[in-house]
């Protein structure tokens, strides 16, 4: 029952050691990999964040070799800045590591069916509105669950020319 809280010396040693050890290495592999790996999190990004962490528990914990974890994270953060590059040179790709944004609201008018598929309510869509500082609806010209999950509000404007909105996917009511 003793070990329940303490074995000896040499295994607090080595976790400590270890755990000095795997989270310099993960800041070094963060540091080279680029922003990306820190971005606001979607799906693909989520599951690599887990992967990371989870790997990093192990190496703390000393139930894996730091070699092997260290070669475990590297290979983590490869993947996803090779599937990084394929999604930027292919759409299908694309489409299939990444959501697409989702009108939820448009020109005064919530998009229920839409709201229903992202569990969204019309509370939470106020609520938004509110935050971003607009008080009346008919400043807002549509909001949209974005890739990752967020709510953006885009307000309308006067302007001509290209809409930031060109790509977001409208569902049929």
């Amino acid at each position: 029952m003793e070990e329940v809280f303490f074995k000896d010396w040499t295994r607090i040693g080595h976790i400590v050691l270890a755990t000095i050890i795997a989270f310099v290495t993960l800041f070094f592999f963060l540091r080279i990999s680029g922003k990306r790996t820190l971005s606001k999190l979607n799906a693909f990004d989520f599951v690599v964040t887990v992967a990371l962490g989870s790997t990093l528990s192990y190496m703390m914990l000393a139930m894996v070799p730091l070699a092997e974890g260290g070669v475990v994270l590297f290979l983590i953060i490869a993947l996803q800045y090779l599937f990084a590059l394929t999604a930027r040179s292919s759409k299908k790709v694309e489409k299939l590591l990444n959501s697409v944004p989702i009108l939820i609201f448009y020109n005064g008018e919530f998009i229920e069916r839409a709201m229903a598929r992202e569990a969204v309510t019309k509370d939470e869509i106020y609520s938004t509105i509110r935050k971003s500082g607009i008080d009346q609806i008919d400043d807002v010209k549509a909001v949209v669950m974005e890739l990752n999950g967020e709510i953006t509000v885009v307000r309308k404007s006067q302007g001509v020319g290209m809409s930031s909105l060109d790509d977001i996917k409208v569902v049929k009511t």
